[in-house]
């Protein structure tokens, strides 16, 4: 994928992300942006040959979840 391509793709799925985060955690979205910038999750998300970019917002923010409460996350099976 284009480097412009993959970029726009993060541009429109990390907000839905941190939404989701503010929406299941007592976190504005300046923390919840921060908390989630800091996860494992967005660090393979950064990486486009993961292919974590292909998964929906509630999936990502579910293995947040998972990172947050175990330290550790699955990646889901269509990754």
């Amino acid at each position: 994928m284009e480097k412009q391509k993959f970029e726009a793709m993060l541009v429109l799925l990390v907000p839905q992300v941190i939404h989701l985060i503010t929406e299941n955690y007592p976190y504005d979205e300046v923390f919840a942006a921060k908390e989630f910038y800091d996860s494992k999750v967005y660090s393979f998300l950064e990486q486009e040959d993961t292919k974590l970019w292909h998964l929906s917002a509630l999936t990502l923010f579910n293995m947040f979840d998972e990172e947050k409460k175990t330290g550790t996350f699955v990646f889901p099976e269509e990754a």
